[in-house]
């Protein structure tokens, strides 16, 4: 039974929140951090785990409410984990086309066989500002780094990121299927068992 019936989002991304809200149902309203504040934390850890507890803490003081933040990115394993924590700003904060571009170029060389790569998701949920025991969950999504971008769907580095299973890229996926597959679904998959959901 889920012990409350709304809480903040601590992420102004609307993809995430449309994402997360899919997932959770209607067991609970998922509020946006961006309906309290503009201000977003300083993400100062060195891991998805550190970040995403730094971000629900900060979106639990600021609301009031029970606080889900979750910390995701992509991979590579030729690059030793980067993007990593850093996917979203990878390109200095320039947006996702030149994130992918700068991947695309950091890969240029990189042969098919080592192009693989994992989407990486924490989710770390609070229950108040001060909790000290948070609920972690996390996921990964197995594939691999195309050469050129695919597809239309999904934001960041969907539509560079391979599905094997698939046979098509992230981008190429409805976002029914996606939300059966990714890293988040797999994070959130963890979290709705831990709520008994």
């Amino acid at each position: 039974m889920m012990p409350f019936k709304e809480l903040v989002l601590a992420s102004h991304n609307a993809g995430k929140l449309k994402e997360l809200q899919a997932m959770l149902g209607d067991a609970v309203r998922v509020r946006s951090v961006g309906e309290f504040s503009d201000v977003e934390p300083e993400e100062t850890g060195l891991s998805f785990v550190e970040n995403a507890i730094l971000k629900a803490r900060h979106a639990a003081r600021i609301s009031g409410l029970p606080a889900l933040a979750d910390d995701s990115g992509l991979a590579v394993d030729a690059l030793g984990g980067a993007p990593g924590i850093y996917s979203a700003r990878y390109a200095d904060g320039a947006g996702d086309a030149a994130n992918n571009a700068k991947l695309l170029e950091a890969l240029r060389d990189v042969p098919d066989a080592e192009r693989g790569a994992q989407f990486v998701c924490a989710l770390a949920l609070l229950r108040h500002a001060e909790d000290p025991l948070p609920i972690l969950c996390e996921g990964l999504w197995h594939g691999s780094i195309l050469h050129e971008a695919r597809g239309s769907n999904g934001f960041g580095y969907d539509p560079l990121f391979w599905v094997p299973e698939r046979d098509c890229s992230s981008a190429e996926l409805d976002s029914s299927t996606k939300n059966q597959l990714s890293h988040r679904a797999r994070a959130m998959a963890q979290l709705r068992q831990r709520l008994g959901l």
